[in-house]
C-alpha cells in the first residue's frame, strides 16, 4: 500500500470506514512505486471453440462426450508471437486490446476417479500432478492466488480476496464445482456472493439497527478532506467518491428486485431471474475498488460454477432464464445460443479491464498497468470436457513485466493427454498452464523453481 500522511480511509459515524485511491496530495513523496497486484476471472464450462479460437470458425460442432474426448481440429497457428487479431467471441475486447494478450496451446493434467466439471473448477489455480495428493481424491493443492498473496497480500487489509457470482444455494453439487480458491488441500476459501454482505464487508459498516449508506456516514470526513485537496485529486476523489455511491444504489436495486421476485410464483428460483451482467458487474465492481484502493492485493472472481443446471437470466440474449451447462452439452441444437453467452462473458471481463484501464496510479500509469488479470477456463470445450487447448487471455502487464497486445501460441496442436500404465501423464501437445502460474508468481517477485507440473517458465511472455 502507498504510505500517506493519514490513513487511506475516511472514517465516520456507525463505524462506517471507506478505502481511499492514492491520492498525490496526500502522499509523503510522488515517487513511490504503485503496488503489483494480480486476479483472475474464472469462466465456467469453456467457450465455443468457433467463437473464441482462431482458424476454427468452420471446425466440426462437437457431440457431447462424458469423457475427455479430442476435437477434431484442423487449425494449425505456428509456434510463437503473432499480431492479436481478436476472434468474434473477443471483440468487446477491442478497445483495449493493446493491453492484452491471447496465449493458446496450453492444457492441464487429469486425474481418473473424479468428475470432470469438479476437478476442472476446484483445481485450475493448483492442478497439482495426479496422483501425487493423497489426503484428496482430486490433484488439488494450495491454490496460487494464496501462494502470490504471501508475497505481495502481507500489509494489505486482506490478504486475498474471492468473489463469485453463483448466488443460488440449491445445494446440487459440491464445493468443489463452486470455488477456484483453496487455503490448501480440502480447505476452501469461501467466496464472497452477496453484494450487500461483500459491501459491508469491504466498507466496515457496523451498524445494527438499520442499514445507511457508507458515503453518507463519512460524508462530514469526505467534506473536510475534500478542502486539502489539490485540483487534479479533487476531480480524481469525486469520481471515486459516485463511484462507491453508484455501487450503494446498485446493491439497493438488486436487493429489492431478489426481494420483490421471492414473492411471485417462480419455477426457478428468484436468483435466477436478477439481470446477470448487473450482478456480475456489481461484483466486479467491488472487486477493483478493493484493488485500487489497496485493500488487497489479490483476488479471484468466478464468473459461475461448473455444471450447475440452476438457470439464469441473460438479460438481452434470452427471453427466460437458460442452464449454460445444459446447453453446452448439446452444441449443434445451441450453438448460436452458446457463442451469445460467450460474448456475454466477455463482454464483463472486458468491462472490469477498462474501468482497470481508467483509473490512474502515482506514477500516471493505470490500475491496468500494474495488475496481472487473467481470463479463463478450466475445459477447452464445454461437450467435449477436454482439458487442453485451454481459452486463456492476460489483461496487464503486472508493472511492465509481461507483454501486451499480442497472440502467443505455444503450440502446433495442444491435445488430450497421453496415457501411460493406465495413468495420464503430463500434457503432451500443449504446455502445462502451470507454467503461466509460474511465469505469473515470478513476474510478482516469488522466488520459484516450478508450481505443481510446470516445466518452466514461459519466456516469450516476458517483456
Amino acid at each position: 500500500m502507498h504510505h500517506t500522511t493519514r490513513r487511506s480511509f475516511l472514517r465516520g459515524i456507525g463505524g462506517a470506514a471507506l478505502a481511499l485511491p492514492w491520492l498525490e496530495s496526500l502522499a509523503v513523496a510522488a515517487t513511490n512505486a504503485p503496488a503489483q497486484r494480480i486476479a483472475w476471472f474464472y469462466v465456467p464450462i469453456g467457450v465455443v471453440r468457433r467463437g473464441f479460437f482462431p482458424g476454427e470458425a468452420n471446425a466440426t460442432i462437437p457431440k457431447f462426450s462424458s469423457n475427455r474426448q479430442a476435437l477434431p481440429n484442423d487449425a494449425r497457428n505456428p509456434v510463437g508471437l503473432h499480431p492479436l487479431k481478436l476472434t468474434p467471441t473477443q471483440k468487446p475486447l477491442e478497445r483495449i486490446k493493446d493491453k492484452v494478450t491471447f496465449i493458446t496451446g496450453m492444457d492441464r493434467a487429469f486425474q481418473e476417479g473424479t468428475d470432470v466439471h469438479a476437478q476442472c473448477a476446484s483445481c485450475w489455480l493448483s492442478s497439482a500432478p495426479p496422483y501425487t495428493v493423497t489426503q484428496s481424491a482430486y490433484p488439488l493443492a494450495r491454490t496460487l492466488d494464496h501462494v502470490i498473496a504471501d508475497k505481495i497480500g502481507r500489509n494489505t487489509p486482506f490478504r486475498s480476496l474471492e468473489f463469485s457470482c453463483n448466488s443460488h444455494n440449491d445445494n446440487k453439487e459440491s464445493i468443489y464445482f463452486d470455488n477456484v480458491s483453496w487455503y490448501g488441500t480440502e480447505h476452501v476459501a469461501p467466496s464472497m456472493r452477496d453484494p450487500r454482505k461483500a459491501y459491508r464487508r469491504l466498507f466496515a459498516t457496523k451498524e445494527i439497527d438499520a442499514y445507511r449508506n457508507v458515503t453518507d456516514l463519512v460524508l462530514e470526513d469526505a467534506r473536510s478532506m475534500r478542502r486539502n485537496l489539490g485540483y487534479a485529486d479533487r476531480q480524481k476523489f469525486n469520481e471515486y467518491f459516485e463511484s462507491i455511491r453508484t455501487i450503494e444504489t446498485q446493491v439497493e436495486r438488486l436487493e429489492g428486485m431478489k426481494d420483490e421476485l421471492s414473492k411471485a410464483k417462480l419455477e426457478e428460483p428468484a436468483d435466477a431471474h436478477l439481470p446477470r451482467g448487473e450482478y456480475i458487474r456489481l461484483m466486479g465492481d467491488l472487486m477493483v475498488v478493493a484493488l485500487q484502493t489497496g485493500l488487497t492485493n489479490v483476488a479471484t472472481f468466478m464468473v459461475g460454477p461448473e455444471r450447475w443446471d440452476t438457470p439464469y437470466t441473460y438479460e438481452s440474449l434470452f427471453d427466460t432464464p437458460r442452464s449454460h451447462h445444459n446447453m453446452s452439452h448439446n452444441q449443434a441444437k445451441c450453438i448460436n445460443d452458446l457463442l451469445k453467452v460467450d460474448h456475454f462473458h466477455m463482454e464483463q471481463f472486458a468491462y472490469l479491464v477498462e474501468k482497470m484501464d481508467s483509473m490512474k496510479e502515482a506514477n500516471g500509469t493505470s490500475l491496468l498497468d500494474n495488475t496481472i488479470f487473467t481470463y479463463g477456463s478450466g475445459l477447452g470445450d464445454g461437450a467435449t470436457h477436454q482439458y487442453s487447448s485451454l481459452p486463456i487471455i492476460v489483461a496487464g502487464s503486472g508493472g511492465g513485466k509481461l507483454i501486451t497486445g499480442k497472440h502467443l501460441n505455444l503450440s502446433a496442436k495442444s491435445g488430450p493427454m497421453p496415457k501411460k500404465d493406465g495413468k495420464y501423464a503430463q500434457p503432451g501437445n500443449g504446455l502445462p498452464l502451470n507454467n503461466l502460474w509460474l511465469t505469473q508468481a515470478k513476474a510478482l517477485g516469488l522466488k520459484l523453481d516450478r508450481f505443481a507440473d510446470s516445466t518452466g517458465e514461459i519466456g516469450q511472455l516476458l517483456a
